[in-house]
């Protein structure tokens, strides 16, 4: 029997990424007594189960409104914050926008983008590889967070005061960078030191110049 992972998400709406106990109860149900389920670090659950079922497995995982990513070597979906000052105030629609924009890309090591609606950034978006932090009408870009290990670091502030306009392009390149010129297995906060900020903002800004 060939055992394949894969990751699941509740999505995520004014609350946070909450799974609903019917949607827990539908996973547990139908995976199967020989599958396993991971908690991760990126609020995903992987599930490792018996490759020959998964495509049935995961139709009815999306019925019960539960999404399905690949696990690996990927940008997870976005982790946001539990957006307490409320969808309209902390964002919640862009926080959307932004999901289908970094989730799912292969990368050269996991890549994690957090979203937080305001400065109190509950959803620890410093210690992100590229956060998002929503300051009133406007976007600050962190990168190269890395909550890990003895020699963990904040992520340092790449754009202030971006538009909404000018997030998703922003934050999409930077992922395509990453891919471009990674090294296999280097994380994006050794990628962000070896490449340099500034480099990044070349490559950044030169991507949106018209002739």
């Amino acid at each position: 029997m060939a055992i394949k992972k894969f990751a699941v998400t509740p999505g995520f709406e004014v609350g946070g990424t909450l799974f609903r106990p019917q949607q827990l109860a539908v996973l547990g149900s139908i995976v199967g007594p020989d599958a396993e389920i991971e908690m991760t670090t990126f609020k995903q659950l992987y599930v490792a189960m018996d490759e020959e079922r998964i495509s049935e497995v995961q139709e009815q995982l999306k019925e019960v409104g539960l999404e399905v990513h690949p696990a690996g070597f990927v940008s997870k979906s976005l982790i946001t914050c539990n957006f307490c000052r409320g969808a309209e105030d902390a964002g919640l629609d862009i926080a959307q926008k932004l999901d289908t924009i970094v989730a799912d890309h292969e990368v050269p090591s996991p890549l994690k983008v957090g979203y937080a609606g305001c400065a109190l950034g509950t959803s620890e978006p410093l210690l992100k590889d590229i956060a998002v932090v929503k300051m009133k009408d406007e976007f600050d870009i962190y990168i190269g967070g890395d909550s890990k290990g003895i020699k963990a670091n904040l992520a340092q502030l790449f754009k202030k005061g971006i538009t909404e306009e000018q997030l998703l392009p922003i934050v999409g390149r930077l992922i395509t960078i990453y891919q471009e010129n990674g090294k296999k297995k280097e994380t994006y906060s050794r990628f962000v030191k070896r490449m340099t900020p500034e480099k990044l903002h070349e490559l950044v800004d030169n991507s949106f110049i018209t002739i």
